[in-house]
């Protein structure tokens, strides 16, 4: 089959790969219609995270059911099918306790309680280095999907793919960043980053049911798309007075709740880059920080951009003076799916209107160079096999 394939820092080609197959009873293997590139993808492609050995690419992918096995009882051949990107079995402890990303039995080779840069790692991921359970990706003809009376939900008849495919990933991150800022209505929502999971964030603040969503972004283009298909409030990340500029829209306060969206990889200045390198530090923590300080005392952060190393100057005195409330992590995509389905599928949401790209799987290095270099206004590639 053919396949989008890491090579080496900054290098994807489409190759042909061999077929997967089942490997495990509760195994499936899905023909992918619809698969798209995630800015989290980039980490790997920029050398963010460590990946020595080629892989197939993609965690935000859906299809058909081709094959399943002897065990599998939640779906069948044919079903249409959208896979969340975490790889969960769906029984140990973190997965009872709706923490898939933490699951126990799908990075066996890593795994472990310590959250370290390169051991004691968390859950499977598909397509996201060995680090995270070597599992091939969705940017794919053909993948195979572990656990599948735990993670794949059928699509209904009459749903397009563009519908739900958002449902695998950035939707429920967005949709998580508000949970877990506990919005109840009202409230003043500022988001750092406009890129998919950005806008996927804004939408979810207005679904439930916050007073004013301010978005900010570096590019022009994504705040216009922001302004277009969300109707928020934009701010330029360029601006020099930003964080004063928050304080004089909240009553100098600052926000009730802010978002990072952005994580390690935002601009960095000279000095940053220099910093990074004599500190051991992958990015930068600059939004996270911008957070900290544009969010009101008593207010809530909710970091849903990654982050790959420890930090030097980490302002926890801030976060003491403050009495902010924090929350970090990957999105329990298998814990708000089904809710967000039925969102969707009520046209209380409309998720498509991020796509800027699309593209066949055969031009998917070209996805990745626009999507890293910002360029023809790109803001999400889907791509088709």
């Amino acid at each position: 089959m053919k396949a989008a394939v890491f090579h080496k820092v900054g290098d994807v080609s489409v190759d042909r790969v061999g077929d997967p197959r089942v490997e495990h009873e509760e195994d499936i293997i899905v023909k992918v219609t619809s698969t798209a590139i995630c800015g989290s993808d980039l980490h790997i492609y920029d050398g963010f995270f460590p990946q020595f050995k080629d892989q197939v690419l993609g965690h935000e992918f859906m299809g058909v059911v081709e094959e399943t096995g002897r065990a599998v009882h939640r779906v069948k051949k044919g079903d249409r099918v959208v896979v969340p990107f975490p790889v969960a079995c769906g029984h140990c402890f973190f997965c009872n306790h709706q923490l898939p990303t933490h699951c126990e039995n799908s990075n066996p080779e890593h795994y472990g309680p310590q959250g370290d840069l390169l051991k004691g790692k968390g859950g499977g991921l598909y397509g996201y280095t060995d680090l995270y359970g070597g599992y091939a990706g969705g940017q794919a003809e053909y993948v195979r999907v572990p656990f599948a009376n735990f993670g794949p939900r059928v699509v209904p008849e009459g749903v397009t793919d563009e519908q739900v495919l958002f449902l695998t990933d950035i939707f429920p991150t967005g949709w998580t960043a508000i949970d877990w800022a506990e919005v109840k209505g009202g409230e003043t929502v500022v988001i750092f980053g406009s890129g998919p999971v950005g806008l996927m964030a804004q939408k979810a603040a207005w679904l439930r049911g916050a007073g004013r969503v301010i978005a900010i972004d570096r590019q022009a283009y994504r705040l216009q798309r922001a302004a277009k298909v969300n109707a928020v409030e934009t701010l330029d990340a360029h601006d020099d007075d930003l964080i004063e500029k928050i304080y004089e829209m909240t009553d100098g306060r600052g926000a009730d709740v802010c978002v990072d969206a952005v994580g390690m990889e935002a601009s960095r200045s000279v000095r940053d880059k220099i910093k990074a390198v004599l500190n051991v530090e992958k990015g930068t923590s600059k939004v996270m920080e911008n957070c900290f300080e544009a969010v009101r005392r008593g207010g809530r952060v909710s970091v849903i951009g990654v982050y790959g190393s420890p930090y030097d100057n980490f302002p926890v005195h801030r976060l003491f003076d403050k009495a902010i409330r924090v929350q970090f992590g990957q999105a329990p995509v298998q814990k708000y799916i089904d809710q967000l389905f039925d969102l969707t599928l009520e046209g209380k949401v409309v998720l498509n209107d991020i796509i800027s790209h699309r593209l066949p799987l055969s031009e998917a290095a070209h996805g990745y160079e626009i999507f890293k270099k910002k360029e023809d206004d790109c803001v999400k590639v889907v791509l088709t096999p």
